[in-house]
């Protein structure tokens, strides 16, 4: 028997007698009102004698396995409380990756209220973590009414952990503003955010359709001191628009200011109400002119495409499949080695867009519990064929991106050609010929 094992085995004898004070309708005294509450952590020992504890009490709970699935979920919905494991792992008693994992939290959302679980023995580790931010703490083995107890102060608590009001905290926006990525281009972009919203800069967010822009202004605003009110969004491709710039607006999205005239953006300054702050999205900033600039555009934070966020996109999809799997009553399928090669070597035209659509598809017409390369990267033999490009450099991208594609698919089909074939969208004769050419 594992230790965690034993504390959830002490924890359940410890607490026989308050499961017993259950009221008539399964919630226990004192509770008011029902809690969203997002549990963290790997031990399914422990989740599941928590989890039991949690909706006894009449609460909603929902289970993420580690940092990764945590941070997805935090960013489909907002969570009362989030109750929180230091140490993922066999052997992991450091408490590194959870408290890795409650800063970044923190730094997307100041108010979210963190409880943290520990061993007796990490109480060093609980301290640390209630620096950082952390509400409260609970030791293993636990006593339900107090977990339960404070999980319910941490949820009811204004402000952020100072006392100070948060505009950003749960019930300001309908959805969370998360930014999801691990690459050094989507950390950059985070500290540009943290840094820059909640300041009345005008800031120009630049980058190419489908990157995720709307989504960095919603962040900013997020951020700003003026999170509690809405966005004015104005696409000023639309004259009936400019109509809803008056006074009184707190911040105001600009889209495609870059498209306008000399003569319009001159115009555009004119209208723009005194007090608010603007966030412009655009393709380039370049094309602002100057005076228009240094009241929009006093900072510029630009979107890397997908293609140069390296795993990134990794994250991302399986975030999108979890969305989509949740919206449609589906399990949430797992990417074989093939269909991770492809994924990252593939094209995507739409960006971030179109890596939603191919999610979104995959989880509707997908089979059993795994998504292969077919259902998930239609185009992925156009896109990987060297034919269609003419620079030397690219085809010897390409060739080796195609390579690896091809040996994943292999190994996850034992090396049956058939069966890979059809994985990759091939005839069985056009895989022979470029297995053939790859000396595979």
């Amino acid at each position: 028997m594992t230790m965690d094992q034993q504390l959830v085995g002490r924890t359940v004898e410890a607490d026989r007698s308050a499961s017993d004070a259950l009221s008539g309708n399964e919630q226990r005294p004192g509770v008011s009102s029902a809690l969203s509450i997002l549990l963290v952590d790997d031990n399914p020992h422990v989740a599941e004698s928590l989890g039991l504890a949690i909706r006894l009490a009449g609460h909603a709970l929902d289970r993420a396995d580690g940092p990764e699935e945590a941070l997805s979920r935090l960013a489909a919905r907002r969570y009362d409380a989030v109750l929180l494991d230091l140490n993922y792992g066999a052997g992991r008693t450091d408490g590194e990756e959870g408290l890795a994992l409650l800063s970044r939290i923190l730094a997307d959302d100041p108010g979210a209220r963190v409880v943290v679980v520990t061993a007796h023995s990490g109480i060093r580790i609980a301290v640390e973590a209630m620096r950082a931010g952390a509400r409260d703490f609970v030791m293993k083995p636990w006593r339900n009414a107090d977990l339960l107890a404070k999980l319910q102060a941490a949820a009811v608590a204004p402000g952020d952990v100072h006392g100070r009001p948060v505009a950003s905290a749960a019930g300001s926006m309908e959805e969370p503003v998360r930014l999801i990525g691990e690459s050094a281009a989507m950390v950059r972009m985070r500290d540009l955010v943290r840094r820059v919203g909640p300041t009345s800069a005008g800031v120009v967010v630049t980058g190419l359709p489908g990157t995720g822009r709307n989504l960095v202004a919603a962040a900013l605003h997020a951020a700003s001191t003026h999170a509690g009110g809405p966005m004015t969004r104005i696409d000023l491709r639309d004259p009936e628009a400019w109509a809803r710039m008056g006074e009184g607006v707190d911040t105001l999205v600009l889209r495609h200011p870059d498209r306008l005239g000399a003569v319009e953006q001159v115009r555009l300054l004119d209208r723009l109400p005194s007090t608010a702050r603007v966030i412009a999205v655009a393709a380039e900033a370049s094309a602002i002119v100057p005076a228009l600039a240094r009241r929009i555009a006093a900072v510029e934070i630009a979107l890397p495409p997908l293609g140069q966020r390296g795993e990134d996109v990794l994250l991302l999809l399986r975030h999108f499949l979890r969305l989509a799997a949740g919206r449609h009553d589906r399990p949430v399928p797992r990417l074989t080695p093939a269909a991770e090669a492809a994924v990252l070597g593939a094209s995507w035209p739409d960006q971030v867009r179109g890596l939603a659509a191919a999610a979104e598809r995959a989880v509707l017409l997908g089979e059993g519990d795994a998504v292969d390369v077919a259902l998930l990267v239609p185009s992925a033999v156009p896109v990987l064929s060297p034919a269609i490009h003419d620079a030397a450099t690219s085809r010897f991208d390409l060739e080796e991106t195609e390579r690896g594609v091809i040996e994943a698919a292999l190994r996850e089909h034992h090396h049956n050609i058939t069966h890979a074939a059809s994985a990759l969208g091939l005839s069985r004769g056009a895989l022979y010929r470029r297995m053939e050419r790859h000396g595979l």
